[in-house]
């Protein structure tokens, strides 16, 4: 394996599977496997998951509602992504935390970064739920907060297409798609894939970004064995 410790970020859109609300069950066992499959290799797991597919605050926000207010929201959204994530992990017999940044203590433990590595060590999957626990900044940006604090290898930005393209491939049949990109162009031609303060924030600590196709079988793994697959960020 090239990378052992990880944080994988998965969109809420993602398990939706072919739908555009709520998760999709079939998705959700799906990815699960494979994190499950990785997670048995030694790889440490730490997962961020969006909350797009139940609320995303800036639409909230767009609505006329106030602006925290929606964002607090969308971090409940990523708590209910999270805790159907860590259901599926352990029926595939996977050991899953669930650490929020908002204290939900019925539900998950409260995120403590020294007791989120223990976890790891020991062979857990923490899924990161909650974001930053601020409003105004999204869920890219708490993934790469995240694995700076618990000193992962990488960010593995799971999407719907292949890597970053030049346009949006879904428009322009003539899109070219990136194997390699830096930070400084990512952040100068405002690639929409992930959050400019989360790119920020990489490019500061030189953490490396793969973007790849989560709905492909067997992606994760190979990002991980370090296969030219998708697009690469770094300096």
């Amino acid at each position: 394996m090239k990378y052992h410790r990880i944080v994988l970020k998965i969109s809420g859109e993602a398990l939706c599977g072919e739908g555009n609300f709520g998760i999709h069950p079939d998705t959700l066992q799906r990815v699960a496997a494979e994190i499950a499959e990785l997670s048995s290799l030694g790889v440490q797991i730490g997962i961020v998951v969006g909350g797009g597919n139940i609320f995303r605050g800036l639409k909230g926000a767009s609505a006329g509602m106030d602006r925290s207010q929606s964002d607090y929201m969308g971090m409940l959204a990523t708590v209910i992504n999270s805790l159907a994530l860590q259901d599926a992990l352990e029926k595939h017999g996977v050991p899953t935390r669930v650490m929020t940044a908002i204290e939900i203590r019925q539900v998950a433990e409260p995120y403590i970064r020294r007791r989120a590595m223990r976890h790891l060590e020991k062979g857990s999957v923490v899924i990161f739920a909650a974001g930053t626990g601020n409003p105004f900044f999204s869920t890219d940006t708490a993934a790469a907060l995240r694995a700076m604090e618990i000193q992962a290898q990488a960010i593995f930005k799971a999407t719907k297409v292949e890597g970053i393209y030049d346009r949006d491939p879904a428009r322009h049949e003539d899109a070219q798609m990136f194997t390699k990109l830096s930070y400084d162009r990512f952040l100068v031609d405002r690639i929409g894939v992930m959050d400019s303060t989360a790119v920020t924030l990489c490019r500061e600590n030189k953490l490396p970004i793969r973007v790849f196709k989560l709905t492909t079988r067997g992606n994760i793994l190979r990002v991980c064995k370090g296969e030219n697959i998708g697009t690469v960020v770094e300096a």
